[in-house]
């Protein structure tokens, strides 16, 4: 069962990784992104998409775990 499991695991993570690399080679149109009066370098659209991709993946794992560190904090302050 749980070679199962690792095997469903390594076929989304290929998945997922063959689906971003078919992404960046379609997308190699340049870019400029303009955001509050501040405008960035010219850049290939599939960078911007895989850098905020990779920055979600960073943020949503640290989020959950603050969010449960407050959430334990909070209880043991209220027994």
């Amino acid at each position: 069962m749980r070679n199962l499991k690792r095997v469903v695991l390594a076929l989304f993570v290929l998945l997922l990784v063959l689906a971003t690399l078919a992404f960046v080679l379609e997308n190699q149109q340049s870019v400029s992104l303009l955001f509050l009066g501040w405008a960035g370098p010219q850049l290939p659209v599939s960078l911007f998409l895989v850098l905020a991709l990779l920055i979600g993946m960073v943020i949503g794992p640290l989020l959950g775990w603050f969010l449960e560190h407050t959430s334990r904090a909070s209880r043991k302050r209220h027994v």
